[in-house]
């Protein structure tokens, strides 16, 4: 559906594109903070003359309709973009570092509000080769545990008008510049969280058959947990269980009263979340139990897994194709992250996927989350073409 003259506006405005990208990474703000980048967003639109902007959705949301003129059905297709930072000290040495201290885009967020920033301006310059709506939807607070889109979603956002499809992109660290990775199926993982609280009884070193040693139990339950996978779970099923922090004592010569682990748990499959956390918590108690001492377990349940809508993965992937040509369309792997796109995927069909934004010759090359994590913006083209024909593809199919 997308023209070589559409292809060539992108291209012609990708410069200002880069500029609000640059704008945005500038001026970071955390998850339910974004009001100066919401603020900077509505006037974006209101300069582009798209209909019906709502803000204030999530706290910090903003959406915003782009009404097709071509006769035809219609449709109404959903496009995301998440605006958040982190709370990360950037350590890049760019024009464009971030003046908010102590906080940063470092996954690539300002990249994909510019990026849906762009594709607004190529849909309302060119709505006579589409009929229906596109909802633009700039989210707060993905990084979040309690996330942006749960509340947006449960504030009417898939309604007036009924959204009909969902999508999104992410830029990619690990992947080439301009490259599409669609994966069909899972995308990211079901994250969730747990803290296990060992209670023993403490008391000298030097006298250990006095006390109940929490340390003892903890290593003993840490060992145990490592069977949930490998003696749980089909090998070919992937699932991720992870001890990530140990806290106990104070003392060199005491042993302490109590032992705290943290960590996560990523699955794909509903069933193995359910075996992951009941094998979790019943292996924490049962272990403590048999030493003298008992443990309580907190298991919290995060993003449920993005999994994408095999229809609409391969309407992405065709789209792709003909937006930025076979050779930059790659199967995507699915990935143990989360995501909380994936809230959007369980209540409407839809596809989220990855744009390349790597470049090891500029030395960009640093990891999601990193002090020194950037992107190249050359991708953000290939970001812009496939999203906007996603969205023309669909529209008119």
């Amino acid at each position: 559906m997308i023209t070589d003259t559409i292809k060539n506006e992108i291209d012609e405005i990708l410069p200002g594109v880069v500029a609000d990208r640059r704008h945005l990474h500038e001026h970071p703000e955390l998850g339910f903070e974004e009001n100066e980048t919401s603020k900077f967003v509505i006037e974006r639109l209101q300069a582009l003359g798209v209909d019906d902007i709502r803000t204030g959705l999530a706290v910090t949301g903003v959406t915003a309709l782009v009404h097709g003129t071509k006769p035809g059905e219609g449709k109404c297709v959903l496009l995301r973009a998440d605006m958040d930072a982190l709370p990360i000290v950037e350590e890049n040495a760019v024009d464009y570092v971030s003046q908010n201290k102590g906080v940063m885009h470092a996954c690539g967020h300002d990249a994909h509000t510019a990026m849906l920033l762009g594709v607004a301006r190529v849909l309302m310059d060119n709505r006579d080769t589409f009929s229906g709506t596109v909802k633009l939807l700039f989210q707060p607070s993905e990084e979040q545990g309690t996330g942006g889109a749960l509340p947006m979603i449960e504030q009417g956002v898939l309604e007036d008008p009924h959204v009909d499809a969902v999508f999104g992109q992410h830029v990619s660290s690990g992947d080439p510049t301009g490259e599409i990775h669609v994966a069909p199926g899972p995308n990211g993982a079901a994250a969730d969280s747990w803290k296990i609280t060992i209670n023993g009884k403490g008391g000298h070193g030097a006298a250990p058959h006095q006390t109940v040693d929490p340390i003892i139990i903890a290593t003993n339950i840490i060992n145990a947990l490592q069977t949930i996978v490998s003696r749980g779970v089909d090998p070919m099923a992937q699932t991720v269980v992870s001890v990530c922090n140990i806290h106990s004592g104070f003392a060199d010569n005491v042993i302490p009263d109590t032992c705290e682990l943290g960590g996560t748990v990523r699955t794909f499959d509903p069933k193995l979340r359910d075996f992951a956390q009941d094998r979790l918590t019943t292996i924490a108690e049962t272990v403590a139990k048999s030493f003298g001492g008992s443990a309580t377990v907190n298991y919290h349940r995060g993003y449920p897994a993005t999994i994408n809508d095999a229809e609409m993965s391969e309407l992405v992937r065709l789209a792709a194709i003909e937006a930025v040509g076979e050779d930059m369309v790659k199967v995507g792997e699915p990935g143990m992250g989360a995501e909380d796109f994936s809230y959007f995927l369980e209540n409407r069909p839809g596809c989220f996927w990855n744009v390349g934004t790597r470049n090891e010759e500029r030395g960009i090359v640093w990891p999601h989350h990193h002090p020194r994590f950037d992107v190249d913006e050359d991708g953000m083209s290939h970001g812009i073409k496939t999203m906007v024909n996603v969205a023309l593809t669909y529209l008119n199919s």
